[in-house]
């Protein structure tokens, strides 16, 4: 270490801390070598004094610069070692969230123990196809660097996933496989990356439990072989299962549990069908509930049961073996809960008769009770002369017991693994695999036992296969650069391996104690002692006589000797097997049918746990019991040898999984665990290989663009930039060991790209200290300026002031004694005064005179300026409110025009019947709830009338009972008293009555108030509900357009699976066809079709439930049927809807009765006469306007009769309206002579009434057409139902001659009208001009005026400064004029140079396009026409399949390019008119029929050809708008002339037909935006973010391993420009208008390739921290402005293609933008609109400083934006879809081409046509 470096002031290093491991410091003072005490800082400004010596520390680590720390990759880092390593890791952890890093070769995978949103398939796909080294770390980084180099090496490739339980192993190897499913899908519909993701399931229920460290953590390793064929599709998978815990199916530690399959199974124990398992709750099996907890927080063990059995079903597994899985692992289970009772002597034990569990144990596997019984508590003995049967004691049998468990559920394991196998097994030829190897990392514990031996072993190996693998890439590196290099010295673990694995080693003393007979611990304890004491890698405790101490790679471990002979035995008494073999249960008895195939027999005789099982990858014949019983040990280590023999035989790429804290607390990072963990997995082993040689690589123009500012001018001027370089470290780097020079790349040992950082930032600063020193004298410069400045004025006031003072002094002097001379001599100044007057007025008038004539000079001058002035003015305001009113004016046109397409769309949508039903289906609803609550209250008044009337009656009969109570009292007793009370009783009882009389009245009128308000509610819902859901419309529109147009794709999809299943069906041979199918039909999926079989729609239902939905889809004939029963049907709902509305309208109008017969014709005659009486009206208004017109221009000509102009376009105008007037005249006798012959035609109506109906009725309809809807549908009714009218125009107007003259009327009198408004502008304009002209000269008067009034009130002197003043005023005023002018003049210059400039650079690439593009030849014959053609062409029923090969299979777009776009349409449509027109139904479904399934064929055919796919998308669409146009729907003839209205169809509606072409269309509009898009893939990225629009914008910063070696070395990924990409759309552009797309469609595609481009450029911006820079946002906002000047060039800005872009633009923007305040992120939360508040987040996080001058974005900051963006109901989405697919629209646009004139070129051979 240089440390003349290393020892200055403020350096910055590491030291070591207990707590943190490592803790940052700063130098204080100037270390020198040898002093013992190093003067540091804290980062909490703590001084610290650090001991250096031999016996103290060593000196401490250095950091490394600002600008590194975070980096992707560790290799990258200037100084590595372990506290840069882990602080970087730190850093990007728990700031950033990253929770990859790259380290050289290796991935480090820290788990965040949350869900992160990174998974998904946005970034598969973004990650697809990309160099290691492009994007960020990532784990799909790695599989698509396996994936690649796979295709491209033909070499098999594996994925080593390692880290301890709870790292996230299992995780990252699924993601892994999850990535090579998305990416190599097979190529067939076997689904095969469906089952190899479905096997993880399986595997995690049967392998997988809950630890301490991990609530699914893996207990067994895994190697999973993906295999591919050549094509690289997935064909087929393959798995090999290391190390599995047999130990836990029996015995669980506290807070842990079983396998996740028991408790998945306990959870579902009441469904119906595990009935008969006998199972309960997992808490009352000692197999599953010794961990006290048999739960997981936020795991459903039935939900995942689910999960399991559908990965059953998926892969194959029957129900039958599912059940017979399930009846195992209860069997288990039960087997557990058998209890084992001792005997009184201890030796012997039995089991409790009836004994549930093991009664159910028997039933499910089939076995005898009584022997089962028996051996569970017995073994039997085996000498050479006899057999014994020996009791076992209650321990003894009870370890038998779980022994049994144990080999019971390894077996079942291994035959899943099996089954799972034979799955995934293809007969298929792979061509290669991709392996992925999920096994743990190294352990150790506080107790280690025989599983950690096992596992740490396995670790040893792997590390020794890395280490060798990262020595050879080193090695490699430093070949093919060609530089000396001398053996790295690495540490090679394989003494430590020989320690376990050699001769007389570990395993071999262990094998040897085991066959001992009575063989123990101990023994084999001290046999190591005394053979292996000599090693280095092994020691002897202490303390103990029992473990031993293994010096691993990674740590020391100390070992336990106990159990170690038993787990390696790993036996179970055959008795028990021979009992399981001769099961009735069949797959169990399979299972133990031929033991030689398995392993090993496992068991375990005490309640450690116990993970090894290994099976072996080949069946072994049978041999004796001797042999054939090898122990775990020798199997392990077979397996692992074949295991290291496979990865050799691959390319390994490593995954390291580090914990971060033992807690599971997300993103929280402890120090102290991560430094163990990369001790202990070989990334610092891997830091330590690089440093020891040349860490750091430069590529010769990174390193010339990084560091050029270190360089001479005499340097920059060199070509050769590696002389330039080789030149800068020679004198820059005195040593020459520090760096070599390779053929691409310069190598830098550790720590020199520090101090050329150094360097470079010493120069910037030493720059930067001289900008600010110069600029700093600058201010103080300008602040003394002012100063002194400021004191001369000062200075300048005072002495003014005192001069004045002294001159007020001697004027007051000079006054006094001019004072007494005057007094003294005033007789003799009399005289000189009188004669002094005299002369002063003398002068007066004279110089008066003479400033007059100059005042008059001045003002003609002045006058004459302000004249041009306001002339000029004018002129130029007039010529902006012209062009201000035209644009008006246009805009207006415009937005009529679109209002009124809108508004008609609008009416007819709330006129159909569909939208009323939608809308009055909850107000049906509401009314008949109403009219029900109307109904119920009327019968309650009902009821409450007839008991008032019962109470009347009733209260009557008791008055006249009563009365005659009271006669007879009066007659009896005359008592008055009583007649009294009788009085008051009767009075009482009127009272009540007459209460009860009106409580009636009132009942009545809120009854009737209910009624009338029931009925406005009525009313007004009925009325309010067409108009509410207008505004809804549009939306539905767009969102029904969007869902069919996804149905139709899916249907395409769908329809291509199809043909390809019916290619691969196909069989080579002769096949007979049905005698009664056509020939036609053979090849075609849409069937010929009469008219009487689609109006068959009864047959066409029954067809389609006979052949079935999907079947009856792809049968067009059944589809057509269909589609006109709906159609029926929905016309039958449209007059049903006419009828309920007249019944409304008579509702509402209740009184008011049908209309007569009488009346209608009334009607329809009143009609008749308003639309006689329109012309004459119309000539009387505008005679009206004209004679007003010209009252007012005479007028105006009158007052301005001096201007001879006027004059003469008055008399002008004048001759024109008399022309005009006699022209009105001849129309009006023209009108009046057409009313008469109207009227005489009303009688001849009756003799004409049929020729009129068949001939006149459509000319009518085509001559004169309403001009409301509503009028023109009763004018269609009246003139097809009334057959009585007194008079029928149409019969009058047969050749339209009354419609041409009132057209030719409205012409004339608006192009009069429009004359007249035109010149009385222009006069109005010019008459208002010269007003203000006037003004301008009376107020220019008025202020000269004022001038002169003020000069002559000065003295000469002052007049004379006052003119020189003004006069400079008027000069400094033209002055400013003029540099206005001229200002304006050079940005005017300055546009035209850019523009020149611009379109400089576009000649030569127009040039090329011009040169590339092929030269049309056209070949011109003049031809003579002989006849009028009608636009048909004609052909023969057999030259039909010539036609359509002709015109479409062997079609090329080059042969009609010089002809008219969309030939073929045109002639297919030409060919459709005359079997129309000949009213052959069977020809025209024919061809159309054979011209769809061509076209598709085709486009299959050319599936990735823009141009082909772009030509017959114009055609397609073509001859859907040629049949539109031709259809005869008034709709669609509103742009047709005449002579296209003759060539309509006469005989077919092909509405069908139109359908099938607009689904057509949008399938090829679909194709064409996916081969644009696969065409732009690969230029996007390149183009948008990585080319140097702006050269020398970008800054380079160090790289890393990945940068160095990504997977493309040595083949040169082509780099694409923007112009290369802007060429790209401007090709697809103009290759669209060549073929005659609708612009509309071709804006439709540029609008979704922008998104494209918006969505990869963002993807990859977010996953890439390379390229998060300031100058990385200002080039990206270049390109953009670059492409939006394209869209303006080609006239696409209005597209919605910058809308697309807004996203990418708004990242640019957040890239430049200040990230430090809290009003900069304000600032940022209101400019991001388009981006969701995950990606800002990112973006920020990935935000990387060029150089040290530039701060990072804190942490702080990034969580006060989250803040501001809480409230944002954003989607939760990272990345932008990069599949989404805005809905296409076909707008409808007809063709100008008269068919008659269109010629057929000769090069297309159609001689077998006839134009008709």
């Amino acid at each position: 270490m240089n440390l003349g470096k290393w020892g200055r002031n403020y350096t910055r290093v590491w030291i070591p801390d207990p707590e943190d491991v490592w803790r940052a410091a700063e130098i204080i003072k100037d270390y020198k070598e040898g002093e013992p005490i190093l003067y540091l800082k804290l980062e909490d400004e703590t001084p610290l004094e650090y001991r250096i010596g031999p016996k103290d520390n060593a000196l401490p680590f250095l950091r490394n610069p600002d600008i590194l720390v975070g980096e992707n990759d560790l290799t990258a880092l200037s100084y590595l070692h372990e506290p840069a390593v882990l602080h970087n890791l730190k850093v990007r952890f728990t700031e950033s969230n990253h929770i990859y890093t790259y380290c050289g070769i290796v991935l480090v995978a820290i788990n965040p123990y949350e869900q992160l949103q990174i998974y998904g398939e946005e970034v598969i796909n973004a990650y697809s196809g990309q160099n290691m080294g492009d994007m960020d770390p990532h784990i799909f980084a790695v599989a698509e660097e396996a994936y690649k180099q796979m295709a491209r090496d033909e070499r098999n490739q594996s994925i080593i996933v390692s880290g301890e339980s709870g790292a996230g192993k299992t995780v990252s190897a699924k993601y892994a496989m999850r990535f090579f499913a998305t990416v190599g899908g097979s190529a067939n519909d076997t689904n095969v990356e469906e089952k190899v993701l479905a096997s993880s399931p399986i595997m995690e229920a049967i392998g997988n439990a809950k630890t301490t460290r991990n609530d699914n953590s893996s207990r067994f390793g895994k190697y999973i072989q993906i295999g591919f064929d050549r094509s690289y599709h997935i064909i087929g998978a393959n798995m090999r299962t290391y190390l599995l815990e047999k130990s836990r199916v029996v015995f669980q530690a506290e807070d842990e549990r079983n396998y996740h399959i028991f408790y998945q199974l306990c959870a579902s124990a009441s469904l119906p069908e595990f009935k008969d398992l006998a199972l309960t709750s997992a808490e009352d099996f000692i197999f599953t509930s010794q961990g006290e907890n048999i739960f997981i927080e936020g795991v459903n063990d039935a939900e995942d049961f689910e999960k399991t059995r559908e990965a059953f079903t998926l892969l194959g597994v029957n129900d039958s073996n599912q059940s017979s899985i399930f009846r195992i692992i209860a069997s288990i289970l039960h087997l557990g809960n058998v209890e084992i009772c001792s005997e009184r002597d201890g030796d012997s034990c039995h089991i409790l008769k009836n004994d549930p569990h093991l009664a159910h144990f028997c039933q499910l596997l089939g076995v005898e009770l009584e022997q089962m019984e028996h051996w569970l508590c017995h073994r039997k003995l085996v000498t050479t002369s006899e057999t014994y049967v020996k009791n076992m004691s209650r321990k003894q049998a009870a370890n038998a017991r779980d022994a049994l468990a144990k080999h019971i559920y390894a077996h079942m394991f291994d035959w899943i693994v099996e089954y799972v196998n034979k799955s995934l097994h293809t007969s298929s030829k792979q061509h290669s695999f991709i392996g992925v190897l999920d096994i743990y990392g190294f352990e150790t514990f506080e107790i280690n036992s025989f599983e950690q031996f096992c596992i740490n072993y396995a670790n040893e190996k792997l590390q020794q296969q890395f280490n060798q693998h990262v020595f050879k890439l080193e090695q490699e590196e430093y070949m093919k650069e060609q530089i000396p290099w001398t053996l790295i010295d690495f540490y090679d673990n394989q003494p430590c391996i020989d320690v376990i694995e050699a001769k007389l080693g570990i395993l071999d003393l262990l094998d040897e104690e085991c066959k001992v007979p009575k063989g123990t611990d101990q023994n084999w304890c001290q046999k190591l002692f005394d053979r292996l004491s000599s090693s280095v890698h092994f020691q002897k405790p202490r303390m103990s006589n029992t473990s031993f101490i293994v010096i691993h790679f990674a740590d020391k471990v100390e070992y336990q000797c106990d159990g170690f002979l038993e787990k390696n035995r790993d036996t179970v008494y055959e008795e028990q097997i021979n009992i399981l073999k001769a099961s009735k249960f069949q797959l169990m008895a399979d299972l133990f049918q031929d033991t030689n195939k398995d392993s090993s027999i496992s068991t375990s005789s005490s309640s450690k746990s116990s993970r090894v099982n290994v099976r072996a990858s080949k069946p072994t014949p049978k041999v004796p019991n001797k042999e054939h019983r090898k122990t775990v040990g020798h199997q392990f280590r077979s397996s692992l040898q074949l295991l290291m023999e496979t990865l050799n035989a691959t390319t390994p790429h490593y995954v390291r999984c580090i914990k971060p804290n033992d807690e599971k607390e997300a993103f929280s990072f402890e120090s102290r665990r991560a430094v163990q963990q990369l001790r202990a997995c070989g990334v610092l082993e891997t830091i330590r290989i690089s440093a020891a040689g040349y860490p750091s690589r430069w590529t010769y123009p990174d390193f010339f663009n990084r560091y050029r500012v270190l360089m001479k001018k005499s340097d920059m001027t060199i070509g050769d930039k590696k002389l330039v370089c080789r030149n800068l470290l020679e004198t820059l780097v005195k040593d020459p060991d520090k760096f070599q020079f390779g053929k691409t790349k310069i190598f830098f040992r550790a720590g020199q790209v520090a101090y050329l950082e150094k360097l470079r930032a010493d120069k910037f600063r030493s720059a930067c200290i001289k900008i600010q020193k110069t600029v700093r004298g600058w201010l103080q410069r300008v602040r003394y300026q002012k100063i002194r400045k400021s004191a001369i004025n000062l200075q300048r006031y005072g002495r003014g002031y005192m001069a004045r003072r002294y001159a007020e002094q001697l004027r007051l002097t000079r006054a006094a004694l001019i004072f007494q001379k005057q007094y003294r001599m005033v007789r003799e100044r009399r005289d000189y005064l009188r004669v002094r007057q005299a002369v002063v007025t003398i002068q007066a008038f004279t110089r008066g005179t003479l400033t007059r004539r100059i005042f008059q000079e001045f003002l003609l001058h002045h006058k004459a300026m302000m004249i041009q002035k306001h002339v000029r003015g004018w002129l130029t305001r007039r010529k902006f409110r012209r062009a201000r009113n035209a644009a008006i004016t246009i805009q207006c046109a415009y937005r009529r025009m679109r209002a009124k397409r809108e508004l008609k769309q609008l009416k007819i949508e709330a006129r159909s019947a569909q939208h009323l039903k939608k809308l009055n289906t909850g107000m049906e609803n509401k009314i008949v709830q109403l009219q029900r609550k109307m109904d119920d209250q009327t019968n309650d008044l009902k009821t409450q009338n007839e008991h008032l009337v019962v109470a009347k009656a009733s209260l009557g009969s008791e008055v006249n009972k009563l009365q005659k109570e009271l006669e007879m009292m009066r007659s009896r007793q005359g008592d008055g008293s009583q007649l009294t009370s009788l009085q008051d009783e009767l009075e009482k009882l009127r009272a009540e009555l007459q209460e009860a009389h009106t409580h009636m009245k009132k009942l009545e009128e809120k009854h009737s108030n209910e009624k009338m308000g029931l009925e406005q509610v009525r009313y007004q819902s009925l009325k309010g509900s067409a108009s509410q859901s207008v505004g809804r419309v549009q939306a539905e529109l767009d969102e029904e357009r969007q869902r069919y147009q996804n149905l139709l794709r899916e249907f395409s999809r769908l329809e291509q699976r199809y043909d390809n299943l019916q290619e691969a069906k196909f069989q080579p041979g002769h096949k007979r066809n049905n005698s009664t199918q056509s020939s036609l039909e053979s090849d075609s999926n849409y069937p010929s079709i009469s008219t009487s079989e689609l109006g068959d729609t009864d047959d066409a239902i029954q067809v389609v439930e006979e052949m079935g939905v999907e079947k009856a889809a792809m049968d067009i004939g059944v589809f057509m049927k269909l589609q006109k029963r709906v159609r029926e049907l929905e016309q039958e709902r449209k007059r049903l809807q006419v009828n309920l509305e007249k019944m409304e309208d008579q509702v509402n109008c209740k009184g008011i009765e049908p209309k007569t017969t009488s009346e209608q014709e009334s009607e329809d005659l009143a009609y008749n006469s308003l639309k006689r009486q329109e012309l004459e009206s119309e000539n009387k208004k505008l005679k009206n306007d004209l004679n007003e017109l010209r009252k007012a221009i005479a007028d105006r000509a009158s007052q301005n009769s001096s201007s001879n102009e006027l004059q003469d376009g008055y008399n002008l105008l004048l001759g024109q309206l008399k022309a005009a007037n006699e022209e009105l005249e001849v129309r009006k006798e023209e009108v009046l002579i057409l009313r008469t012959e109207i009227v005489s035609a009303a009688h001849q109506k009756e003799e004409t009434t049929n020729q009129i109906e068949t001939n006149n009725v459509p000319e009518w309809t085509n001559s004169k057409k309403p001009i409301d809807k509503e009028e023109a549908v009763r004018a269609y009714h009246g003139l097809c139902e009334s057959k009585n009218k007194a008079s029928d125009w149409g019969y009058l107007n047969e050749d339209g001659e009354l419609g041409l003259a009132y057209q030719g009327l409205k012409q004339v009198a608006r192009l009069l009208e429009a004359q007249l408004q035109s010149q009385a502008r222009k006069h109005e304009d010019e008459l208002a001009a010269f007003n203000t002209q006037i003004e301008l000269l009376k107020d220019d008067i008025e202020k000269k005026q004022e001038m002169l009034n003020h000069t002559m009130s000065l003295s000469p002197e002052a007049q004379v400064e006052y003119s020189v003043q003004q006069e400079i005023t008027r000069l400094t005023n033209d002055n400013l004029d003029l540099k206005e002018l001229v200002e304006k003049l050079e940005k005017n210059e300055r546009k035209l140079k850019k523009q020149l400039r611009i379109y400089m650079k576009k000649v030569p690439d127009m040039e090329a396009v011009i040169q590339a593009k092929p030269q049309l030849t056209r070949q011109v014959t003049v031809q003579r026409r002989e006849k009028d053609f009608e636009g048909m062409l004609e052909y023969y029923k057999e030259d039909e399949a010539l036609l359509v090969k002709t015109l479409i299979t062997d079609m090329k777009p080059n042969a009609v390019s010089a002809t008219v776009p969309c030939l073929p349409a045109y002639i297919l449509f030409m060919c459709i008119r005359h079997a129309d027109y000949i009213n052959d139904d069977q020809k025209v479904h024919s061809l159309l029929t054979s011209t769809i399934n061509a076209i598709k064929k085709v486009l299959k055919k050319n599936n990735n050809d823009f141009e082909m796919t772009s030509f017959w998308l114009a055609n397609t669409s073509r001859l859907l708008h040629c049949l539109k146009q031709y259809s005869g729907d008034e709709a669609f003839m509103t742009q047709n002339t005449a002579k296209q209205n003759e060539h309509c169809l006469k005989n077919f509606d092909l509405a069908e037909y139109r359908q099938v072409l607009s689904d057509l269309s949008i399938q090829i509009y679909q194709q064409l935006i996916k081969v644009a898009e696969h065409m732009m893939q690969p230029m996007i990225v390149s183009a948008m973010l990585e080319s140097e629009s702006i050269p020398s914008l970008a800054g380079v910063k160090p790289m890393g391993y990945r940068n160095r070696s990504s997977s493309m070395d040595g083949e040169g990924p082509g780099s694409y420009t923007l112009e290369a990409l802007i060429r790209q759309l401007g090709q697809f552009h103009s290759v669209m208008g060549e073929h005659g797309l609708d612009p509309e469609i071709a804006g439709q595609v540029i609008r979704q390739l922008f998104y494209s481009i918006n969505a990869v450029t963002l993807n990859n911006l977010l996953l890439r921290k390379d390229v998060c820079s300031w100058s990385t946002g200002m080039q990206l906002r270049y390109n953009i402005s670059q492409m939006e000047e394209w869209l303006r060039g080609k006239n696409l800005h209005q597209s919605g293609a910058v809308v697309n872009i807004e996203p990418v633009i708004q990242a640019a923007q957040l890239l430049q933008v200040k990230k430090k305040t809290s009003q900069d992120a304000e600032a940022i939360c209101s400019l991001c609109t388009s981006l969701t508040m995950q990606q800002i987040v990112k973006i920020l996080n990935l935000y990387t400083p060029l150089n040290e001058f530039e701060e990072r974005v804190t942490v702080s900051f990034i969580r006060n934006i989250q803040n501001r963006l809480q409230d944002r109901n954003d989607v939760p989405m990272l990345l932008v879809d990069t599949k989404h697919t805005f809905p296409v629209l076909f707008p409808y646009t007809p063709s100008a081409l008269s068919l008659e004139t269109l010629h057929i070129p000769a090069n297309l051979s159609l001689d077998f046509l006839t134009r008709v």
